[in-house]
């Protein structure tokens, strides 16, 4: 397989098109999805935490893996289950109508992003922007209330540049940053393709700062691969199954990864066990032992670190694939798959809650959910009523930052409540 430019993947995966090549999409369609990213996410983030680096492989309680027969039941590994409120039940985590949730690093930063970008004359941030929004947002560990700033490894290491004075992409350069391999970026940028719909090279080009705040090589092409997939979103035969819109996404941001690179390599590991037939847990197995144990396809710099972008990337094609585009499916995975498994389950939840949509969400679950988010929860300065958002004034926002995108970046038009993109 080779590598296709992203101009070809538009082409070759069948976009609603006009008879001038145009992709048409509804804006208040697009806002009702963007609700369901946000909601998807923090569904599947917090659900996903009960289970957060419980299991990892190896010996002791963290080695044997969960499958499908533990959903429901109680946490094994003692690292967080009913810990800093973590819930002992590995099941879903609600929040109703009357109830709020609370920001997380997968969604937090993302949410920094947007902000930034609102408030900017231009559609791609500078690592000036950045670092300054970092630092006007993220709590410094030093005076953070509870001396938590909720910032792990790569991102942990480029604030502290930024205190220093380093300014992104600097920030995630191998000489300053020894963790530019871990999953930080895979959780924080996948907005950005979110705001070029249809048109990926787009997304690569705004997001290819924020991603390379915080990595470098093979993390940096996974991230961009999310961000692919999440830009093509918008594209999506609407009549087509749930299972086929997911893996057309899959195989076209399939097409611009490398493929002597490990991420590739990973994807097609993983997708050669899904069409064997083998069941999830086994293909799961199998990743643990081709890639920490065996180091295969090139994994040998950081093959046992549990938060390494690598193996979370295949533990996620795990979920993306067995999961089948259903919702409840994919995120269940993801919990059960082991290593960082919130993120993995965070990332396919905003995906699928922006192809479900807000309501189609609330349909699977067969209720409603709360549509407010504390991001001063774990972020600071907003100017959001005791910190709290909303996902609706969300979703506002980011068709905002897309109005500026069709019609600065794309030469595209806004007209009345639809975007044109050639």
């Amino acid at each position: 397989m080779r590598r296709l430019s992203v101009l070809t993947i538009v082409m070759l995966f069948g976009a609603m098109m006009t008879p001038a090549d145009e992709i048409v999409v509804s804006r208040t369609d697009y806002a009702e999805k963007l609700h369901g990213f946000w909601l998807g996410q923090c569904i599947a983030n917090w659900t996903g935490i009960i289970t957060e680096m419980d299991k990892i492989g190896g010996e002791g309680d963290r080695g044997k893996f969960y499958t499908r027969s533990d959903w429901g039941t109680t946490v094994q590994s003692r690292r967080w289950g009913g810990q800093l409120g973590r819930p002992k039940t590995i099941d879903w985590v609600r929040r109703g109508p009357d109830e709020i949730w609370g920001a997380d690093d997968d969604t937090d930063i993302e949410y920094i992003y947007q902000y930034l970008l609102a408030n900017s004359d231009s559609t791609r941030l500078t690592g000036e922007q950045i670092r300054e929004g970092w630092l006007a947002h993220i709590y410094d560990e030093k005076s953070a209330p509870g001396g938590e700033n909720f910032l792990w490894v790569s991102n942990q290491r480029a604030h502290d540049l930024m205190l220093e004075g380093v300014v992104p992409p600097t920030t995630s350069d191998p000489s300053n940053n020894q963790h530019y391999e871990m999953i930080d970026a895979q959780l924080t940028t996948e907005i950005f393709g979110l705001f070029a719909p249809g048109r990926p090279d787009i997304g690569l080009a705004i997001a290819h700062m924020p991603i390379r705040t915080t990595a470098r090589g093979e993390a940096a092409l996974a991230s961009e691969f999310y961000v692919i997939m999440h830009s093509l979103a918008a594209t999506v035969d609407p009549t087509a199954p749930r299972k086929d819109q997911v893996q057309e996404l899959a195989e076209s941001a399939r097409s611009y990864l490398p493929d002597e690179s490990t991420t590739a390599k990973m994807y097609d590991f993983v997708l050669s066990r899904y069409e064997a037939g083998v069941p999830w847990e086994e293909a799961r197995d199998d990743v643990y032992r081709r890639y920490q144990v065996e180091q295969k396809d090139g994994y040998d710099k950081t093959p046992r670190n549990p938060v390494a972008s690598g193996i979370n990337f295949a533990s996620s094609m795990v979920s993306l694939f067995y999961g089948e585009g259903d919702y409840q499916e994919t995120v269940k995975i993801a919990v059960l798959a082991g290593w960082d498994s919130d993120n993995p389950a965070a990332t396919w939840g905003g995906l699928l809650g922006f192809l479900y949509g807000k309501q189609g969400i609330e349909e699977s679950f067969g209720q409603e959910f709360s549509d407010r988010y504390h991001i001063h929860r774990t972020r600071t300065g907003f100017p959001v009523p005791d910190g709290v958002d909303t996902f609706p004034a969300m979703a506002a926002v980011g068709v905002a930052i897309v109005d500026r995108v069709v019609e600065n970046e794309m030469n595209g038009k806004v007209h009345e409540d639809q975007w044109v993109i050639p």
